[in-house]
Order: structure tokens, then C-alpha cells, then sequence
């Protein structure tokens, strides 16, 4: 008998039973009803967006908002500056049409040079500085830092995202940046409430903690009080729910924002209504504790997404932890939480197309790539028997341990099954033929020498060796590149193909060989049907 014959056989059964179990049982018994357990069932073969069905979202981000958002920003930082050397009565905006530049106007001759010294202080690192007649100046974003700013929003929103679909539970969900600069594609299998899946994605969840300077009050009456013309660094925002038509003055500026947030949940309030608590961090929470301790009797509002949420008065200094309420449902709770948690998005998205794949359209993917799957096996089948007589059977075997172990491993590491995915099970099953085409060749070589049957197997495996070994590698290698550079269906491709050709180098070399040493150990005198 071949040496360690039993632990050879020992371990491909215990292999085949492990994989078997993870791969193949978890499909069997999701199609037929049979007892599946628990953490098993998490382990199934998960499937694509083309088999499973679900939704499909291209994205657009509107870096415009960011650019918005970061002039506003400097803007006002300059004009508390300038408040506090004194220089007031100046009038600061942002240009409407163009994001990226604010102007200054008004500026005391006198002051002037004190003017540029802020302005230098604030504004000289992002932004050019022009002038643009007496008392007059503009500044516009630095081409590098425009470039620079709009990459980010693009990188930060597709982090977001992916965080949020995530925090849904969408089964392997796939985001990626589309060649043009601004795109998003969002592939997510299973989903069935498009309508809330886009509203979490798209929802900017800016949350800011300013102070209430007026209000609560309708908007006419709120610029009676500054006599209909607001300070520059004054807004009014909306009130949110039941306050239509209610409004606040508040600074532009808020001293706390959402990215001071350590961590938020639902939970209840006092009234057992639904509500979001949260916690700062440390840095967070000192600004918070400073803002709510020096202002003690006043109101503050919570404002998200520009709309004042509510506004409670402060009765005591608070630090690290608050709770944001306000007429939410259990769900508008959860899904606050979510996208407060997962991050506010620097900029508001544009949804360019939505394709949505429905269930049926996958079953008849699956049935359609299982029916090639299987001709092809029977081809394969009929030509090794035909070709090579009883040695094809070793070949076939070899085969069908190589799919079990390549649905088992895919399953075991996450992996999505997809339509392109199916492709590489059809070129893994043409691999592993390819293989042993190339062992029993050698064999026939070595018994056409006269040699010994036995002797004739071992030299067949051990020189054809390396060269599967070249094979293979060379294989994966170009696996990786499609990996590493294509887009979703060609990685669900090269993932199928790189495990199983590591797969078919273990089926073709230990599982094959040790079958026909397990034929020929009962055999006193040994024959080979090749």
C-alpha cells in the first residue's frame, strides 16, 4: 500500500465534508426546506444584484455645495475677525453663481491695512485675494485647493455611503467611483424599499447646535425686529414637524456640528416618544460645555439639514451626552441615528439612473447558469471517459471535489456569487479538465517507455508538476489585475477564478493522484484504462 495512503484519503474526505457542509448543504437546504442552523445560514453562498435582484443607483455629487460650504465658512470666520478688531458695517457674501468666491465690500479706507492683516491670517492659504476698487476685494479659491477640496467630497461621500448601506444590512452591497470624477454606483442586492434606502443615502444629516438669537416666530415678524435687514452673520432657519410656518434667527456659524459626535442611538425621551441620544467627544464635548454653561436660560437650537429640529432652554451646563427630540416615528429615529453615526455628507447627490433587477430576472440567471454549468460538466464528462476510458472517472471525481470545495471557500470568506461569477465555475471546471489532460498525457508518455505502472503515475504527476504550477500562477496574476482594475461583475470574475484555480491545484495534484494510488494498492499485479 502507498505510504500514508489512509491519512491521504482521511484528509480529502474530511475536506469534502467541511466544504460540502458550508457550500453546497446551505443551498440544498434553502431549496428544499431542509433543517438549516442559525450560523450556517449566515455562511450561504451569497449572491450578486444580477441573481438575487435588488436595486442599482448611479450618483452624482454636487461638489458645488462643498466648495459653498467651505467660502461661507471663511467668509464668516473673517468677518468675526474683523468684528472683533472692531471693523464692522462691511458686507461679506458669497457669490450665487460661482461657489468658490465671496467678496468683501465696504472696507474703511483707514482700516484698510488691518482689514488685509485678517484677511491674510484667515483666508491666504485657500484663496487669492483681488481687489476690486476702493474698500472693495474678492477672493477666489486656489485652483490647487479647488482641485484638491472636490476629490475630497467625492472620497468622504463614497466612504459615507458605504457606511449607511452597511448600517441597512444590504448583503454585500457594491460602491464604487465611476470613471467620471463626480459618479457613484451603488449596487445593492436584496433591497426592497428603494425609496428608503435612497432617502438614508441622500439625506446630507449636517447636524449644528447654535444658539437661538430670535424666534420662535414667523418669519415676518422676526425681520420686523432687526427692522428688515438681518445682520450678515445672522440666519433664519426653518422650524421642523409640527412648526410649519415658525422660524429662528441663528448665528451662521455653529460653535458645535455633527462632526463632534462620538457616537448616536434611539432610544425614548421623557414622554416615552421616540428620540436620538448622542454622545460628544472630548474635544466636542469642552466646546459644548463652555456653550451651554455661559448661556444657561437660553434656547439652543438642534438644527439638521438647515431645519431647527427643536429648541430647548438650557438649564444647566451639559458636556458629552444629549438627546435630540421632535415628533420622529421608532423608524425616522433609527434611520437619524444611522446617518448621523455613519456622518454627514459634505454635499447633496443628484440620482442620475435607477435600475432595479427584479427576482425573477435573477432566478432565471441562476437556472440559466446552472444549465450551462451542467452541460458543460457533461461534455466534459463524455469526452474524459470516451478519451481516456476508466482514468477519466479519476478526472471526473477531481472535477466535482474541486466545485465543492470552490462554493464552500466562497461561501467561508464572503464572497458574491454573481452572473460573471458563474462564468469563472464554467473556465474552472475547462482549468482542472485542462490539468489532468496534461498529467495523463505524461502518463501514456511513461508507459509508452515501458515503465512500470505505478512508476509511470508518479513520474506523470511529479513532471508535469511545475508546469501547472507555472500555469496557474501566471493565471492568477492576471486574476489580480482583473481584480484590482475592473469594476463589479469582472471582480466577482476574477474572485471565482483565483479560488478555484488555488482549488484546482489541489484536486488535480493530491485528490487525483491519490485516487489512482488508491486503485492501484489493490492490485497485486497493476493495471491502468488510459
Amino acid at each position: 500500500m502507498y505510504k500514508n495512503l489512509r491519512w491521504k484519503v482521511i484528509t480529502i474526505l474530511a475536506v469534502l465534508v467541511v466544504f460540502g457542509g458550508i457550500g453546497v448543504y446551505p443551498l440544498l437546504a434553502q431549496a428544499y426546506g431542509w433543517p438549516l442552523p442559525a450560523w450556517l445560514e449566515a455562511k450561504a453562498l451569497k449572491l450578486g444584484l444580477d441573481l438575487k435582484g435588488g436595486v442599482q443607483l448611479t450618483l452624482r455629487v454636487n461638489t458645488d455645495d462643498a466648495m459653498r460650504a467651505t467660502s461661507v465658512s471663511t467668509s464668516e470666520q473673517l468677518r468675526e475677525s474683523l468684528t472683533t478688531s472692531g471693523i464692522t458695517g462691511l458686507t461679506i457674501n458669497v457669490d450665487p453663481a460661482a461657489p468658490t468666491v465671496f467678496r468683501v465690500q465696504g472696507v474703511p479706507q483707514d482700516r484698510d491695512a488691518q482689514f488685509r492683516t485678517a484677511a491674510d491670517e484667515i483666508a491666504s492659504v485657500n484663496y487669492d485675494r483681488n481687489i476690486q476698487g476702493s474698500g472693495n476685494y474678492e477672493f477666489k479659491m486656489k485652483p490647487t485647493i479647488e482641485r484638491d477640496l472636490r476629490e475630497q467630497a467625492v472620497e468622504q461621500t463614497l466612504q459615507t455611503i458605504d457606511r449607511r448601506v452597511n448600517a441597512l444590512g444590504v448583503t454585500e452591497p457594491s460602491i464604487a467611483r465611476q470613471s467620471q470624477g463626480d459618479q457613484i454606483l451603488v449596487q445593492m442586492p436584496g433591497v426592497s424599499d428603494v425609496a428608503r434606502a435612497k432617502e438614508i443615502m441622500g439625506k446630507t444629516a449636517v447636524l449644528e447646535f447654535k444658539l437661538v438669537e430670535a424666534g420662535p416666530a414667523p418669519k415676518d415678524d422676526l425681520l420686523k425686529q432687526y427692522n428688515g435687514n438681518l445682520p450678515g452673520e445672522m440666519e433664519i432657519l426653518p422650524g421642523s414637524g409640527d412648526e410649519s410656518g415658525i422660524f429662528y434667527v441663528v448665528k451662521k456659524i455653529a460653535p458645535v456640528n455633527g462632526q463632534d459626535l462620538r457616537v448616536a442611538r434611539p432610544g425614548l425621551d421623557e414622554n416615552n416618544q421616540p428620540a436620538v441620544h448622542f454622545e460628544l467627544k472630548n474635544a466636542g464635548a469642552q466646546k459644548f460645555g463652555k456653550l451651554s454653561g455661559e448661556n444657561i436660560g437660553r434656547f439652543l437650537a438642534i438644527v439638521l439639514d438647515q431645519r431647527v429640529v427643536s429648541a430647548p432652554r438650557l438649564e444647566g451646563r451639559i458636556t458629552d451626552q444629549g438627546r435630540i427630540s421632535g415628533g420622529f416615528t421608532s423608524e425616522s429615529a433609527n434611520d437619524l441615528a444611522l446617518t448621523l453615526k455613519s456622518g454627514a455628507l459634505p454635499a447633496s447627490l443628484t440620482y442620475l439612473e435607477e435600475q432595479v433587477v427584479g427576482p425573477s430576472l435573477g432566478a432565471d440567471s441562476i437556472r440559466s447558469g446552472v444549465i450551462a454549468s451542467l452541460a458543460g460538466l457533461l461534455l466534459i464528462l463524455g469526452f474524459m471517459l470516451i478519451y481516456y476510458k476508466l482514468s477519466g472517472l479519476n478526472a471526473i471525481v477531481a472535477l466535482v471535489f474541486n466545485l465543492i470545495i470552490l462554493l464552500g471557500l466562497m461561501a467561508y470568506i464572503g464572497a458574491t456569487m454573481t452572473l460573471p461569477g458563474i462564468a469563472g465555475f464554467v473556465l474552472t471546471m475547462g482549468m482542472g479538465v485542462d490539468s489532468n489532460v496534461l498529467i495523463f498525457e505524461r502518463i501514456k508518455e511513461e508507459l509508452a517507455a515501458s515503465r512500470g505502472v505505478r512508476a509511470a503515475v508518479n513520474a506523470g504527476f511529479s513532471r508535469v508538476f511545475l508546469t501547472l504550477l507555472d500555469t496557474h500562477v501566471a493565471s492568477l496574476i492576471s486574476a489580480a489585475f482583473l481584480f484590482q482594475f475592473g469594476t463589479g461583475p469582472i471582480r466577482g470574475f476574477a474572485t471565482t477564478l483565483s479560488i478555484g484555480l488555488l482549488v484546482n491545484l489541489f484536486t488535480s495534484i493530491f485528490v487525483s493522484k491519490t485516487l489512482f494510488e488508491l486503485e492501484l494498492s489493490k492490485r497485486q499485479t497493476p493495471a491502468l484504462s488510459i
